[in-house]
């Protein structure tokens, strides 16, 4: 699929899927005769992937780092040794990633009090 159906399905813009190529996180998996990216179902679910990173504050190298773990988890030539290795830094984006998640859910929680209270000032109920 082109990059604009991709843009769609994945609510990134172009912009930031083009950027997401030039840094090498996601390489099209081919291009057309007229020079036009091509991307696949995994193309798509490794950009799904990456977004859903985006708001937990991991940065692109972060994200390289756990998609070239990933990536070599997926190779089923690769030795035990370094896949314990590799699980292991799963592991580790996944701790930080809870942690993360929580830390949104307290800001969340802040932010809906403080919704509550504006709306208590807007009904003419707060102080009560």
């Amino acid at each position: 699929m082109q990059i604009g159906e991709v843009a769609e399905r994945t609510e990134l813009s172009l912009r930031t899927i083009r950027h997401y190529d030039e840094v090498g996180l996601v390489v099209p998996s081919a291009r057309s005769q007229g020079g036009f990216r091509l991307y696949t179902e995994p193309d798509v679910a490794r950009l799904m992937l990456i977004r859903r990173m985006k708001p937990l504050g991991f940065s692109l190298e972060e994200m390289r780092d756990l998609l070239a773990a990933t990536d070599r988890l997926d190779d089923d030539t690769v030795h035990a040794v370094e896949r314990a290795t590799l699980v292991e830094v799963v592991r580790g984006f996944e701790a930080t990633t809870r942690e993360r998640c929580e830390a949104l859910r307290v800001q969340l929680a802040r932010a809906d009090e403080f919704a509550t209270i504006l709306r208590a000032h807007l009904d003419g109920t707060a102080g009560e």
